[in-house]
């Protein structure tokens, strides 16, 4: 499985960005796609999940209302939409593929790491003041 995540940049405050993660390689459903993001110095943060086969999604606290995640099952492309950045979501953007999405259901699950099996290259997003 292969993740190639794209659409990254140098935005101002209260600006939008739109970020993609293409999965090839299997069956675009048997996932569950989350975004990742790391600001230097920091541990890596989870950002939000999606459950391709069951449409269920989960964000951190911090993006509620301003991050959406979607995705298009003919493209086999998961997208966050980010809206209204702030400053402090300036990092590298990691998309990353789990399997048995129901699981990810369950408030929380998304958040641990370690429960994704595939993971892209990241995209930086740089949010100024």
């Amino acid at each position: 499985v292969q993740l190639q995540a794209c659409g990254g940049g140098l935005v101002q405050a209260g600006g939008s960005l739109r970020l993609s993660c293409t999965v090839s390689g299997s069956t675009f459903g048997d996932y569950a796609i989350g975004w990742f993001r790391q600001a230097p110095g920091k541990e890596r943060e989870a950002v939000a999940c999606i459950g391709l086969s069951v449409g269920n999604t989960d964000y951190v606290d911090s993006v509620k209302g301003r991050f959406t995640i979607s995705s298009d099952n003919a493209k086999n492309t998961v997208y966050l939409q980010m809206n209204g950045l702030k400053p402090e979501d300036t990092a590298v953007y990691y998309c990353a593929a789990g399997g048995n999405p129901t699981s990810y259901m369950i408030s929380g699950y998304y958040a641990d790491a370690t429960r994704y099996d595939y993971w892209g290259q990241g995209t930086q997003v740089t949010v100024s003041s």
